[in-house]
């Protein structure tokens, strides 16, 4: 967990960083769980997680949405996926 902490905090401060098992990983400005993008900036430099969580009604995997819950504590902003 402390990996995908880690990926988190890269990406909020728009650096690129994968957690060893490219399960989670960031470009810096957007976060993938997998292959599946699971968060962006925006064009005012916020950054925003998309819901692929079963309350967000967009349930992938538990792992993402493991994922996303992480990133959701430190993102600026979340999204709900229709």
């Amino acid at each position: 967990m402390q990996a995908n902490t880690a990926v988190v905090k890269s990406w909020v401060r728009g650096r690129s960083a994968d957690n060893g098992r490219s399960s989670l990983h960031t470009d810096g400005d957007n976060l993938y769980s997998y292959q599946l993008q699971i968060g962006y900036t925006d064009k005012k430099g916020n950054k925003v997680v998309k819901l692929y969580t079963g309350k967000g009604g967009a349930f992938r995997s538990k792992t993402t949405s493991s994922h996303v819950n992480l990133a959701s504590l430190s993102a600026d902003n979340t999204e709900t996926v229709g």
